[in-house]
């Protein structure tokens, strides 16, 4: 709080008369971030995509801003614009048939996927030595300790070598979204089995 109110130019205690406490701060700053996401008219014929488009433009935002993806993180989402986007959501999935026990989860799923991304996309490819490589040094050599292992032991691993550090960030998140996105319409094929349970 101290900090943001140098930035701002006056004193913590004028900070302290329009914000309670750095939670709330917080808040404001995550919303303020997530108003940058466009909210369209939800389009349950085209619900696929625009979960998609939106997935992909509140990355976008949240790339724009390093360190705020991590602030989502465990906040159920209060703020005006983020229960803009709970709304919408919903009417999307609901409108398009999801029953509403996966329709209910799937924003919380959405936002989880989201926040780990940007987590990750801020903190770049962590070195496993804890010396400062690059992130292709690192693919390698985590890529070259996977190839030692024995491939009796750990044939899946050998077998799959190419897809496991095949891609980059962008791709792996498209991918990552068709696998939400084929679940969902899952659950529009077969409603009966959305119990909401949490089993598969």
């Amino acid at each position: 709080m101290r900090r943001v109110a140098e930035a701002l130019g006056t004193g913590v205690a004028s900070l302290y008369w329009h914000v309670e406490n750095k939670d709330e701060l917080i808040e404001l700053v995550v919303d303020r971030v997530l108003s940058e996401i466009s909210v369209p008219e939800p389009d349950p014929s085209r619900w696929r995509e625009q979960s998609v488009e939106w997935m992909l433009e509140a990355r976008s935002v949240l790339l724009r801003h390093p360190g705020v993806g991590v602030l989502t993180l465990g906040r159920i989402p209060v703020g005006p614009s983020t229960v803009r986007w709970v709304e919408w959501f919903l009417a999307l999935l609901r409108g398009a048939g999801v029953p509403d026990p996966i329709a209910a989860y799937a924003g919380d799923l959405a936002g989880l996927y989201l926040g780990a991304h940007a987590l990750e996309d801020a903190m770049g490819p962590q070195s496993p030595t804890g010396e400062p490589l690059s992130g292709e040094e690192i693919a390698r050599m985590i890529r070259g300790y996977f190839e030692s292992l024995p491939p009796d032991r750990f044939p899946n691993i050998h077998d799959t070598l190419d897809n496991l550090f095949g891609g980059d960030a962008d791709s792996r998140f498209r991918l990552g979204l068709e696998i939400i996105v084929r679940g969902l319409a899952t659950y529009i094929e077969d409603p009966t089995d959305a119990n909401g349970s949490g089993t598969a």
